[in-house]
């Protein structure tokens, strides 16, 4: 049976030479977010619309490392098409299994992935990578703290448009 790792680092080259719902939306309808993280130079451009609560389609575009450009491409095979409460959800699930705290020192954190330090110390919750299927790829990422902004770098992207366009609808 193939390692672990192995298999991960397989789905990341796939999503990385295959991204999938790559290109743009028109815009409008669509909302467009471009993100850009500068210590690397990867960029990201997230179109994203959103009917009836859900995100119906989004679709992916930029340069950058594998890690990032293959985080773009699992994300959007994870949300399209999900209510936005739930993608919601994913996002945090995410960028709680890239923080370091939450991840590597396994003690208690707070909503942002920070350590709890005073206080009672309360169990946080152990993220369930069977549930994140094809994105526990990712896990990692955790191990090589420089490599983090990129993984997430899509993931905050994909937060900053659901925002923008909540805001603009409302």
């Amino acid at each position: 049976m193939p390692d672990l790792d192995d298999l991960y680092r397989e789905i990341i080259l796939d999503h990385y030479r295959s991204p999938r719902n790559s290109g743009e939306l028109a815009s409008p309808p669509a909302h467009r977010v471009e993100g850009f993280n500068p210590l690397c130079g990867d960029e990201v451009v997230v179109t994203l619309l959103v009917e009836d609560g859900k995100l119906a389609d989004i679709k992916i575009g930029g340069t950058g490392c594998s890690i990032s450009q293959s985080s773009a491409s699992l994300m959007s095979a994870a949300v399209k098409g999900k209510e936005l409460e739930d993608v919601q959800r994913l996002i945090g699930t995410f960028k709680e299994m890239m923080s370091i705290h939450g991840s590597s020192l396994g003690g208690s954190t707070n909503e942002g992935g920070r350590a709890i330090e005073d206080g009672p110390a309360e169990e946080a919750e152990p993220i369930d990578l069977s549930k994140l299927g094809e994105l526990a790829a990712l896990q990692g990422v955790v191990k090589f703290p420089v490599r983090i902004k990129c993984a997430t770098l899509s993931w905050n992207t994909l937060a900053q448009g659901l925002e923008e366009a909540r805001t603009t609808t409302s």
